[in-house]
């Protein structure tokens, strides 16, 4: 993206410091160090030590401009992941990660902002009718979202199944989107000046098993979020089998993190922690989750779907300080006068049909009772091997490519009846999902069976 009015330039934070220098040949000092070194930051984050403001301004900056080394910023990485950060630590980092880049701006616009970030699951499609919803609430909704890697879907991979749909969208252009109040709301890609120091320091974890730190994920993920410019902002942290976080703790841990780092930025922050032990929602797959949403915003859809969809709805309009209710603009189609609206302001045709892969297999029940288990990992690496997902940045996804689901846990079923069904353009991937789903469906023979619920808790 590039800069727009209002926008902050980037700027660099090369401070001095107390401490000795290291001497000169020493890698990651130069003469704009100001006494700091790589190696020093990273001795002492090894040794326990909490780094200093300055310590973290320059070594970000630093990185950012190529003066630290990847394998040095890889050392960094792993001594925060084994000793920790404090949370001004934290806010720092994430203020640093901000400063890299440029800061986006809307508070000119003529209504308040609020996004929601999910930290990503198995079908989860929530973005798609919950953008739109939220606009014709009344609310500017910046969404910026990301593509998909390995069993988690990503929010462009889905709507690039659209024809003509754009994932990029200038600053400008956001802006005449927002303001408008027909449309209201943007679902794009980050542009290349917003946090880079985070897209280079994500790309070196997620190599280099250092992935695994709440004070690296909350900041990774705020970083972005606040420069983007929102007012407000909704986290979804999901818990389960089939999202990064498998206990409730973790996913506590890692909301509260957030939703302080958000409000020490000044954005008013709440965090909801969301089931993801089953798929949500009957399909996993960009365009099968596409025609999914709009059947939720044409009233209908899954049951989870539609739930999750309302309950995050009506915590942004309350952060956005807005007083009606989505339920309400959902029933009268007055979110999807907005989704159609959306869709075309990025080049997309909202009436074109929706790709559809070539070869399909079903998988039937083996036997008769209740489906007992639905286990969100085997049913999203199973999508992936189909060819939804991607094993790598920048590889191709099928359009067409997943897995829906006939059937969900609660659900009495009759052996022979058809459970899933497999979709791809490459017939030789079925081998491999079939693998993957082994062990991910159960079903018991019991008279009684309670479903979980979906809202785990709420942070702030």
């Amino acid at each position: 993206m590039g800069n727009s009015s209002g926008t902050n330039e980037r700027s660099t934070h090369l401070p001095p410091d107390a401490d000795a220098s290291p001497p000169a040949h020493e890698p990651g000092l130069n003469t704009r160090s100001g006494g700091h070194s790589a190696v020093s930051i990273i001795t002492a984050k090894r040794d326990g030590g909490e780094l200093s403001d300055a310590q973290i301004d320059w070594v970000v900056d630093a990185f950012t401009q190529g003066v630290v080394a990847d394998e040095q910023m890889s050392a960094l990485a792993m001594a925060i992941v084994w000793r920790g950060m404090t949370r001004r630590e934290t806010a720092r980092w994430t203020a640093a990660m901000i400063g890299s880049g440029t800061r986006m701006n809307f508070t000119d616009l003529p209504r308040p902002t609020v996004d929601k970030h999910s930290t990503g699951g198995v079908g989860d499609k929530i973005t798609l009718p919950l953008a739109p919803l939220v606009a014709a609430c009344g609310a500017a909704v910046p969404q910026l979202s990301g593509r998909g890697l390995g069993h988690t879907g990503g929010t462009l991979d889905k709507l690039e199944s659209i024809r003509g749909w754009q994932a990029d969208v200038t600053v400008p252009r956001m802006r005449e989107i927002l303001a408008d109040p027909a449309i209201g709301a943007v679902i794009c890609a980050a542009g290349a000046d917003l946090a880079p120091a985070d897209k280079r320091l994500y790309a070196l974890r997620d190599v280099t098993g250092t992935v695994e730190s709440i004070p690296l994920i909350a900041s990774s993920i705020m970083s972005k979020k606040i420069a983007e410019g929102t007012a407000a902002l909704v986290l979804d942290v999901k818990v389960g089998s089939g999202a990064f976080l498998k206990t409730l703790d973790g996913a506590r841990e890692l909301a509260t993190a957030m939703v302080e780092l958000g409000r020490d930025a000044g954005v008013n922050t709440v965090a909801l922690l969301t089931a993801m032990d089953t798929p949500l929602g009957r399909t996993a797959g960009n365009a099968m989750e596409v025609a999914e949403s709009v059947e939720v915003l044409a009233g209908g859809g899954p049951a989870d779907v539609v739930e999750l969809t309302l309950t995050l709805a009506r915590e942004m309009v309350a952060q956005a300080g807005l007083h009606i209710d989505p339920a309400e603009v959902l029933a009268d189609g007055r979110a999807m006068d907005h989704w159609r609206t959306m869709i075309q302001a990025q080049g997309g045709d909202p009436d074109a049909p929706l790709p559809v892969a070539r070869h399909t297999e079903v998988v039937r029940a083996e036997s008769s009772g209740v489906l007992a288990r639905l286990e969100a990992m085997g049913v999203g690496v199973a999508a992936w091997r189909l060819g939804a997902g991607r094993a790598r940045q920048g590889e191709k996804v099928q359009a067409g490519a997943g897995i829906e689901m006939h059937a969900k846990p609660g659900d009495s079923v009759v052996a022979g009846q058809p459970l899933l069904t497999l979709h791809t353009d490459t017939p030789e991937a079925f081998a491999g999902a079939l693998a993957a789903l082994s062990d991910a469906v159960t079903v018991e023979a019991i008279s009684e069976w309670k479903p979980g619920e979906l809202i785990l808790g709420r942070i702030g």
